[in-house]
């Protein structure tokens, strides 16, 4: 029989979405437990009840911290670490002044190596278990993410970025050699283990007409691919690509036209939308990736959350490091909770954790495998001190419900809230 593993504390996980159905799509138990085996949860439910079902588990017990499912960060760039934080520019200066020079650095597989454990380390910290990032255009930046992340167990999505223009030398490839990268990447590492491949062209600037449609013919032949891009985050941008596509209806239609719409599309961003946008977004079954760290850092603008998921689009949350300026989902949540208040809008605890979860690997089409605490998924677990500092203890000792006791750890919390990530059923912090 294979080892059995019974995590005891308070659980959350959700039985439906709380956009639709309010705070009680969420299950709370103060007493709960998780019980694991082979990587997978395998029951969940009341700690006693559990333990005395299953005695020969060993017990982990998290006291009062909270367990729920690990974070899932829908849109990052691995490669920005080491600049996350730098001062004060828009986004087409920031890509010139702090990025694109990075980003160079990472033709040294040593230098990708480095960079990519250090940053799968700093987000597991925050118990961040899953991550969908931008590598750079070397193949060895690809490598060394997914190396990186199979000697975890962790189960990411990455991709080659692809730029055949507006970039310096060092960082442009061409149509052909972005086919042919992506389509040999994408055949050594997809589906090994749990590391999955997304083609990925930066952005319709920073990629001519020849690159974006073979780009979009290789995702025509793998369907099955997610394809990551970044979509209207700030209105120089936009202004930018109604200039080198003068013939697009819109920013999207950029993509469209060259086969780069679909259902397992992730549109980061997606701030100044048009109606027409909305609609095709809508209709093919899109998903849209909200960074709200980055769009308040470099003034991208305010994401409309409440009229997009009230249409019914599939919504995700990132961190969007390093414009984004935290690894933190929690801080992630609350920037999104802040957005959400400034337009008119206040977000739910139940809300929030879901969009750093089921939400988000809804958007990423793992929701079958991650992203929430239930029997049958994957066993990547994070255990939630509410008490973690003083400042968040002298305010949760006042809760009179769950959401009264997580909220002041999603508005004011960081890595020193994370007792415990597991992934695929094993401690790794």
């Amino acid at each position: 029989m294979t080892a059995q593993t019974l995590l005891l504390g308070q659980t959350l996980r959700f039985a439906a979405d709380p956009f639709v159905v309010g705070p009680d799509a969420a299950i709370h138990d103060s007493a709960g437990g998780a019980l694991i085996e082979g990587g997978h949860v395998t029951a969940v439910g009341h700690g006693a009840d559990l333990r005395a079902a299953h005695p020969q588990a060993r017990v982990v017990d998290h006291g009062d911290a909270l367990l729920m499912a690990g974070f899932v960060d829908a849109h990052v760039h691995y490669p920005q670490t080491a600049i996350i934080a730098s001062w004060g520019k828009r986004l087409i200066d920031w890509l010139n002044l702090y990025t694109f020079p990075e980003e160079m650095r990472f033709a040294d597989p040593a230098y990708a190596a480095d960079i990519a454990g250090r940053y799968l380390d700093l987000t597991l910290a925050n118990g961040t278990t899953t991550v969908c990032s931008y590598a750079t255009i070397h193949p060895a930046s690809v490598d060394a993410f997914f190396d990186a992340a199979r000697a975890r167990g962790q189960r990411v999505v990455a991709g080659k970025t692809c730029m055949d223009r507006n970039a310096p030398e060092g960082l442009r490839d061409t149509a052909q050699s972005a086919y042919d990268d992506s389509r040999a990447l994408l055949g050594k590492w997809h589906g090994v283990d749990r590391l999955s491949y997304a083609i990925t062209p930066r952005f319709s600037p920073t990629s001519t007409p020849d690159q974006l449609a073979a780009l979009g013919a290789l995702w025509a032949e793998h369907p099955d691919c997610l394809m990551q891009t970044h979509l209207s985050e700030q209105t120089d941008e936009i202004a930018w690509v109604r200039g080198l596509y003068p013939q697009a209806r819109d920013y999207l239609d950029t993509y469209e036209s060259h086969g780069l719409l679909g259902a397992n599309g992730l549109y980061g961003h997606a701030i100044h939308l048009e109606p027409r946008e909305r609609d095709r977004l809508l209709e093919v079954g899109a998903a849209l990736v909200h960074c709200p760290t980055s769009n308040t850092f470099i003034g991208s603008g305010l994401f409309d959350m409440a009229g997009l998921v009230a249409a019914g689009q599939r919504v995700g949350l990132a961190t969007d490091t390093g414009g984004g300026s935290s690894f933190s989902m929690l801080r992630t949540m609350a920037a999104a909770y802040e957005v959400g208040q400034l337009r008119g809008t206040a977000l739910h605890p139940a809300q929030l954790l879901w969009l750093a979860t089921v939400g988000s690997a809804r958007a990423l089409r793992l929701d079958g495998r991650i992203g929430n605490l239930a029997p049958g998924m994957e066993a990547d677990i994070v255990a939630i001190d509410l008490n973690a500092t003083p400042a968040i203890a002298q305010r949760s000792t006042r809760a009179q419900d769950i959401w009264e006791a997580v909220f002041p750890t999603i508005m004011m919390g960081d890595d020193r809230a994370i007792r415990a990530t597991w992934v695929s059923g094993q401690r790794l912090v």
